[in-house]
């Protein structure tokens, strides 16, 4: 299948604003495009009207991309409920409480089958899909039975961007540090590297975009300033199920789109099987 998967260093770094405005500036050129999220972990979610529960964040990326939410855009959804349990909901539907441990243990086979049919369902209906990520692709203790960010990449064989947020200090470490610890073939996989949330002089910032492609020998494909009317992201407490408006998305894909590298972004959307 054609596309690509925004992966990131940690939560917050911007995922799924950088999934939004890529399904926008493509829908823009008239390509049909689909969001994906194989699991979110999410108390934001909002119900269609045929009575689906769906990710705030799927249902943003749809609405960006100009197409209808399918609830194969994000087939599961956990979200956390009292003492220690989560709410496990299938394409809408919610299927059952259990603890974290209990899901790791029981539902893992079943997840990835679950994914496959999504992406196998999208794939055939659309020429490009987005992919979201979920936290970081190193956490190594969840890395034997993760259903969110490499296996869904090597289910999909999509290229990856990484996404790093410079907010609070500490990108170089958090992009080199993600990139050391991912195995050979699934670092391989990435192809661009997004910085997010910069504030400042970014021509100050040349020193340090050199360092990233040297070190790492991947491209910058772009330093994104800080967004003022930025949405709330998914990650985290939910605050509020406020949507953002059409021209709030287009406001947003234009920002982005000004401060990265498009045309290699559609470059890499291009080349959608990855070399082994």
């Amino acid at each position: 299948m054609k596309g690509l998967m925004v992966q990131g260093t940690a939560s917050s770094v911007g995922k799924s604003l950088v999934c939004t405005a890529i399904c926008r500036l493509l829908a823009n050129e008239g390509k049909q495009v689909a969001p994906f999220k194989s699991q979110n972990m999410s108390g934001l979610s909002i119900h269609t009207e045929d009575g689906l529960e769906i990710s705030v964040s799927q249902s943003l990326q749809a609405k960006a991309a100009k197409v209808p939410y399918l609830p194969e855009m994000n087939p599961i959804l956990l979200k956390p409920a009292k003492n220690m349990e989560t709410d496990i909901i299938i394409l809408g539907k919610k299927l059952n409480r259990m603890s974290g441990m209990h899901y790791r243990e029981q539902f893992f086979e079943e997840g990835q089958n679950l994914i496959k049919k999504s992406l196998n369902t999208l794939s055939n209906a659309y020429e490009y899909l987005i992919l979201e990520g979920a936290g970081s692709p190193v956490e190594v203790n969840l890395r034997d039975r993760e259903l969110v960010n490499m296996r869904v990449a090597e289910l999909a064989d999509v290229p990856v961007v990484l996404v790093a947020n410079i907010e609070y200090g500490g990108v170089f470490a958090s992009i080199v540090g993600t990139l050391a610890l991912l195995p050979e073939a699934q670092r391989a996989r990435v192809k661009g590297i997004i910085i997010n949330k910069f504030q400042g002089d970014v021509s100050l910032f040349q020193d340090g975009i050199d360092f990233i492609e040297t070190y790492t020998g991947i491209d910058v494909l772009g330093v994104i300033p800080y967004f003022a009317n930025e949405f709330e992201e998914e990650d985290g407490e939910a605050k509020s199920k406020k949507s953002a408006s059409d021209a709030q998305i287009s406001e947003w894909a234009n920002h982005f789109k000004k401060h990265i590298k498009w045309e290699k972004i559609l470059s890499i959307l291009a080349n959608d099987v990855v070399r082994k």
